[in-house]
């Protein structure tokens, strides 16, 4: 009931009562015109902007050759990615191969009703708006299509222009494109953290596996990250991107896409992420980067957005091996030096919440390096250190573990070595899951495997860690090889007669300054002794370096110098004097690995190579490398050089310097030999087996002894070799070359034939002052028996005095 006042009885003005509901109907139509005007001025506003606007829309079509920002992609010979290059990481694939898991994971969370409407999702926007009036969660309005139109041509900003154009993009995107190329677009254009584009790259990123093999759980997790790459990081923020995770899990079974028994298995499922200090990581930063610069000087900046993929040679078993051997190699040689101290000191606090403040500070700018933690200091003893790592892990040092730095822990060890409360120092865990404490090292070193029948680069390590120091080792560093070299020196004798079974006197030897170039030397074997008269399979076997410089004096510097090219070295790194017979010109590792295959291959010279095959982002094949055809055009030395070289390397290894490779890996095809240059600057062990060379070498870039008491090829370089072939020769049958036309085996030691005991350089410089050594017949040219000319008679004896 309405109350009226001041009413007037019926009748009284002659008027009929008025009805209030009257009144209201008059003020709802006059309502009804104000709405159906505003809206009248909205779609009249609506259709001028689209008819503006729509005629400058981009053209969409070109979406239906979707070609976005591609990396330059890496991958070793199975197809395992190895390393990218380029602005965005994107692994672009096709709608096809994209998982149905991740699509219902995308679609239950962004999109529900995307295959329903038409680009723009009316109902959706009535949702938000309801869920947003309600105060319950905030939801999203914009389709996956809007998303498309908004990455693929707009910026982020928020302004009603932008979204009118978003939503016309939509509109156009959904003419000229089936809904499932919208969605391979979106699946692969979408950016999800960490340089990360697209699903099959963020699958890679976080969880190091390829989208094809994710589970409904990392599904969910990557699902997650559209709305917030940076806040929903499982890296960055592990709460939130669980709790989100969570949320896509129960919208996938709202959806109908999993059922409850999947859901509450995928909330159980405990998720690994990759982590890019894990040392079981493979790390082939060096391959990526020479991989990177070849392809850059054929195609230019292209290739960080083209989407080109190389297939390398390395075999990612190989490569991994390669890297632990060599770091454990060179992490077992910092064990055997002096202590340097810790890396910083920093003052610790005595409240917790600023000690962990300093901690993280100070472990900021000294990251952990693989297996090698830093860690601070919070209490030191003699017997005993409590460090915590950046993790916040807190680790007890005991026992065994606190030897290697025992003068840092002593009562009167100088401050800059002395750990104390604040100390950062490193930690590595032993083989018995303990702590030990250890230290970056300061040292270097390389390795590269290689298939010798093709020049195929089967693993290549440049240096202990890529990120602290990206110089190449393998194929910038030039060191003398020492004692390494002598094999090419043999092998150039045995084409001038000598053999296995020559003579030659282990004597010293003298040169005054006009005979050495204005300065007097007199070099001496490592050990420092002289053993006499020996076969030249003894002397190998035992690094003798007199003997090999008679050999070299008598053969000739400048035929040697010649010879040695035939495998790959340059001729100006070897100049033609003496000491380049123990190995004082300058080599690489990847010039040694040649080197060396022309003895397993038979005598052929085979040119490395480590890309495959190139693609474009399509597969299609734009490059291909043939393995080489091993004839006669590649023959470098004579097939029984390399066989008797073959046999004198074997017995380095059997039995002479290298004799720890046969004890470690027990076959019968090591062949080998080790080298240490003058004071132990460089080390080195070159060998093979007929199906693989393998080249270790340490040193410091700055040349320096390696050690206090010097290091030698067989104690340093050696260990890493045998760590590479224990993996790289696991299930390769044993192997022994054949035996060659023009070799003959005589009392057990192999002859070329035309240089059979009696026809050949017996023995040298065994001469005594009243007869000549029998090596003076042969090397003078003069018959056998006959008396060579006084002034050559003269000019070898000279060599040996």
């Amino acid at each position: 009931m309405f109350k009226r006042t001041n009413s007037k009885a019926p009748g009284d003005d002659g008027a009929a009562p008025r009805d209030s509901r009257l009144d209201w109907k008059r003020i709802a139509g006059w309502g009804a015109i104000g709405v159906g005007s505003g809206a009248l001025v909205v779609l009249v506003a609506a259709i001028v902007a689209v008819v503006t606007i729509y005629p400058k829309l981009p053209d969409v079509s070109e979406l239906s050759d979707y070609r976005p920002k591609l990396p330059l992609r890496v991958y070793s010979t199975e197809g395992q990615l190895i390393g990218e290059f380029g602005e965005e990481r994107r692994n672009l694939t096709p709608f096809a191969n994209i998982p149905k898991v991740m699509k219902d994971a995308v679609l239950a969370v962004e999109d529900a009703r995307f295959y329903d409407h038409g680009g723009v999702d009316y109902k959706g926007f009535l949702r938000a708006a309801v869920a947003s009036l309600k105060g319950g969660r905030k939801q999203g309005a914009s389709t996956i299509t809007m998303q498309v139109a908004r990455n693929v041509y707009l910026t982020s900003e928020r302004t009603m222009s932008r979204k009118t154009y978003e939503i016309l993009l939509a509109m156009r995107l959904e003419q000229q494109l089936t809904k499932d190329q919208i969605l391979e677009i979106y699946l692969n254009q979408i950016y999800l953290g960490n340089r990360a584009y697209g699903f099959a790259a963020a699958a890679e990123t976080y969880f190091g596996k390829p989208l094809q093999n994710i589970s409904i759980a990392e599904a969910a997790m990557l699902a997650g990250l559209p709305k917030a790459p940076g806040a929903n990081n499982p890296v960055a923020n592990p709460r939130r991107a669980r709790a989100r995770q969570l949320y896509v899990i129960d919208r996938m079974q709202e959806t109908g896409f999993i059922t409850a028994e999947q859901a509450a298995a995928a909330k159980k499922e405990e998720l690994h992420l990759r982590d890019a200090a894990d040392p079981n990581r493979l790390h082939a930063e060096y391959v990526a980067e020479t991989v990177r610069q070849m392809m850059y000087a054929q195609y230019g900046d292209s290739i960080y957005t083209s989407g080109m993929k190389v297939y390398t040679s390395i075999v990612a078993a190989d490569q991994a091996a390669a890297y632990r051997s060599l770091r454990k190699g060179i992490m077992d040689y910092e064990r055997r030096q002096p202590y340097r101290g810790p890396e910083k000191f920093v003052d610790l606090p005595s409240e917790q919440k600023e000690i962990d403040e300093a901690v993280d500070d100070a472990l900021a700018e000294h990251p952990d390096n693989g297996d090698v933690i830093a860690a601070v200091v919070l209490d030191a003893s003699a017997k005993e250190i409590s460090a915590v790592r950046a993790n916040g892990e807190n680790i007890q040092i005991t026992g065994d573990g606190l030897k290697p730095a025992q003068s840092g822990l002593a009562a009167k060890a100088p401050p800059n070595i002395k750990i104390r409360r604040g100390a950062v120092i490193r930690v590595a865990k032993t083989p018995k899951n303990t702590w030990e404490i250890t230290q970056l090292p300061e040292v270097e070193g390389a390795f590269i495997g290689m298939d010798p029948r093709s020049g195929a680069i089967k693993a290549l390590v440049g240096g202990f860690d890529y990120g602290k120091n990206k110089f190449n080792h393998v194929t910038q560093a030039w060191r003398q090889p020492g004692s390494s070299f002598k094999p090419f020196i043999y092998s150039a004798a045995l084409e001038k007669g000598f053999t296995p079974a020559t003579v030659v006197n282990d004597a010293p030897l003298y040169f005054d300054a006009s005979a050495n170039g204005g300065q007097a030397w007199e070099p001496k074997n490592f050990e420092g002794t002289y053993e006499g008269p020996m076969p030249l399979r003894n002397a190998l076997m035992k690094s003798k370096n007199l003997v090999t410089l008679r050999v070299l004096q008598s053969i000739g510097t400048p035929y040697a110098q010649d010879w040695v090219t035939r495998f790959g070295f340059d001729k100006d790194k070897q100049p033609a004097n003496l000491p380049m017979g123990l190995g004082a010109g300058s080599v690489t590792p990847m010039q040694m690995a040649v080197g060396y295959s022309v003895f397993a291959n038979g005598g052929y010279r085979v040119n490395p190579y480590l890309v495959t095959r190139v693609t474009d982002l399509r597969d299609k094949v734009i490059m291909e490398t043939e393995p080489p055809v091993l004839d006669e055009s590649r023959r470098a030395i004579p097939q029984r050089n390399a066989f008797i070289m073959d046999s004198l390397l074997q017995s380095v290894v059997r039995n002479g310097t290298g004799f720890k490779a046969y004890q470690a890996l027990k076959r019968d095809d090591l062949y080998g030999k080790t080298g240490t240059t003058n004071d132990s600057f460089d080390t080195w062990f070159a060998g093979f087996q007929p199906t693989m060379v393998g080249i270790a070498w340490v040193g410091y870039d700055t040349p320096r002894q390696l050690g206090v008491r010097g290091e030698t090829g067989g104690s340093l370089s050696l260990p890493i070799w045998t760590g590479y072939m224990q993996t790289a020769l696991q299930g390769v049958p044993v192997t022994h070359p054949a035996q060659p036309e023009g070799v003959v085996s005589i009392d057990g030691e192999w002859y070329f034939d035309d240089f059979t005991p009696g026809h050949n350089v017996a023995s040298l410089g065994l001469e005594s002052s009243d007869t000549l050594p029998p090596p003076v017949e042969q090397l003078t040219g003069a018959p056998i028996g006959a008396p060579p000319p006084p002034e050559e008679r003269n000019r070898i004896l000279d060599f040996f005095r």
